[in-house]
Order: structure tokens, then C-alpha cells, then sequence
């Protein structure tokens, strides 16, 4: 099974990865609920309990509006939003009055600890990923239980069993590792710490906007570009790709690697570090 980051439908209440486009920003119909003068409550329907939770902001993600940020308050769902202890981790989501498509389960893309979640969506038509591409602030959706163990660090902490970390995303796979970068693993407490991450062409590719301040940490931010045009200078072609024509890691026993993407690219990644003696304890996925 591949890593969670954006899945737009339930097959055997199983995730699965899929990429998505999404069509541009505008209003999409679905019902709009209000929740200024009323608590929210968990419900209970088909043997799960769903937590409404109004969006506070939405909008692109990416310069293209191929990719949409939305945060939702759970100022009224403190236990929902105590139960997130660990990124990597993910829910089920759906839309009010959507009952006829299949909720979609969706990393955390912020960090363990606020007061509420982000999510990092793209879409296919006809799916609830889409009507999540419409939402806007006010709107109400809801949030099943949060699943999963997240990343388990433990196997890459203290910073000196893995001196080295590499961490691998593409797509919206960057939603859980946007959340364990800003929760924090001691980058600064290790010699050599990586974001491999993958996008088609600059346009499409999110967080832009946040690689400063990941990289005031000391991690280094390298964007892989699989469709770049002709005034892109930084690495081209596929994630791996990128990473194992030029590895240059100075102790594959102290190495830890972190991966959410595409399943070829997690595959290839994890055989090549594996043979070249990266312990595979000390390769994490949130799944």
C-alpha cells in the first residue's frame, strides 16, 4: 500500500494515493451550513462518529490553482484535535449533503498541537476532493477519526542513530512532511537533512512560499522538476532519479529516510538505499 496524502474515495475503507488536477477556483454547488450561533457536536451515522467543523480560510495552493489550502477550527472539537499526536497521521472527510460520493481520506498537512487542521487537496470531478476544491470560509465539513500512527521517528531519534535524514515527496504527498518539518525532528541536531520533492513544473508545485523558513532550520530544499521549461535551473526529471544520480551521503549506517508519493518513486528509493546499506528500520512511511 502506497503513502496517504490525498485520496479522493474510499475502495474497501482502505487508502490508496492518487494525483490529481483540479478545475480552477470558483464556486462549486454543494450545501452551505452555518455554524456561528450553534456548538458543534459529534454525530453518529453508519457506525462512525463525524465532528462539523467550519472552514476558516481556503484558497490556492500553487500558482497554477491547481492545488487548494483549506483550514478548518476545531475550537469546538478539542478532543479531535487532541487526538492528532503524531504527523504523518490522516482522516476521513466529507461534505454535507454530498451523501452520494464516498468521504475522502486526507493527511494532516500542519502540525500536531493547534487548534485545528490544514489539508493540502487536488482533485478529480465527481469526487469529494472536488467539492473541497469549492469550499469556502463558513462552509462546514466533517471530519471522521483520526487514523494511522504517523511517522514513527523513534526508529531515526536520538539525532545521532540517524546524522543523515532524506526526506522524499511528491505531489500531495508534501502534506505529511510539511507537517513533521514544522513539528520538528532536531534538524539542527544532525549533519545532513533533505526535502527531495517533486512536481511537474514550478506552477504546480506547493509550500513555495514556506522553503525560507524550513530552510532557516537547516534543511535543504531540493525542487525536482518532472516538466520543467527551459528557464528552470535546479534538478529535472523524476524525484529518484534526481537523488541516485548524485547520493552523496557520507555514512548509509546513520542514515534515516522519510517518504510519501508515488509508489514507484518510494519503491526505488527504499531498493537503492537498501542495498547500499541504510538499515530499512530506518526508512519511515506514515502508513
Amino acid at each position: 500500500m502506497a503513502s496517504v496524502a490525498n485520496i479522493s474515495t474510499i475502495s474497501h475503507l482502505r487508502p490508496s494515493p492518487h494525483t490529481f488536477s483540479v478545475p480552477a477556483m470558483g464556486s462549486l454547488p454543494f450545501l452551505r451550513r452555518r455554524m456561528r450561533s450553534r456548538p458543534v457536536a459529534a454525530v453518529q451515522q453508519d457506525a462512525a462518529v463525524w465532528t462539523p467543523a467550519p472552514v476558516s480560510s481556503s484558497g490556492p495552493a500553487s500558482a497554477d490553482g491547481s492545488l487548494v489550502h483549506f483550514s478548518v477550527d476545531l475550537s469546538d472539537a478539542a478532543d479531535l484535535a487532541a487526538s492528532f499526536a503524531a504527523p504523518g497521521q490522516y482522516l476521513l472527510i466529507r461534505v454535507p449533503g454530498e451523501d452520494e460520493l464516498k468521504p475522502a481520506f486526507m493527511a494532516i498537512a500542519s502540525p500536531p498541537g493547534g487548534a485545528g487542521f490544514e489539508f493540502l487537496v487536488k482533485t478529480v470531478p465527481g469526487t469529494t476532493a472536488e467539492k473541497l476544491c469549492g469550499l469556502r470560509d463558513g462552509d462546514v465539513v466533517e471530519l471522521g477519526a483520526i487514523m494511522g500512527n504517523g511517522f514513527p521517528i523513534n526508529r531515526i531519534n536520538p539525532p545521532d542513530e540517524a546524522q543523515t535524514v532524506l526526506l522524499f515527496a511528491t505531489g500531495t504527498g508534501i502534506s505529511p512532511i510539511r507537517s513533521l518539518i514544522e513539528y520538528g525532528f532536531g534538524v539542527d541536531q544532525r549533519a545532513d537533512v533533505r526535502l527531495y520533492y517533486g512536481a511537474r513544473n514550478i506552477q504546480t508545485m506547493a509550500y513555495q512560499d514556506k522553503f525560507k523558513n524550513w530552510e532557516s532550520t537547516g534543511l535543504k530544499v531540493i525542487p525536482v522538476l518532472s516538466r520543467a521549461d527551459d528557464s528552470w535551473k535546479g534538478e529535472q526529471g523524476y524525484v529518484q532519479h534526481a537523488f541516485l544520480k548524485a547520493q552523496n551521503i557520507a555514512n548509509h549506517f546513520s542514515t534515516g529516510v522519510v517518504l510519501c508519493g508515488q509508489k514507484q518513486m518510494t519503491q526505488e528509493i527504499t531498493s537503492a538505499l537498501v542495498g547500499d546499506g541504510v538499515s530499512p528500520d530506518k526508512i519511515l512511511t506514515n502508513y
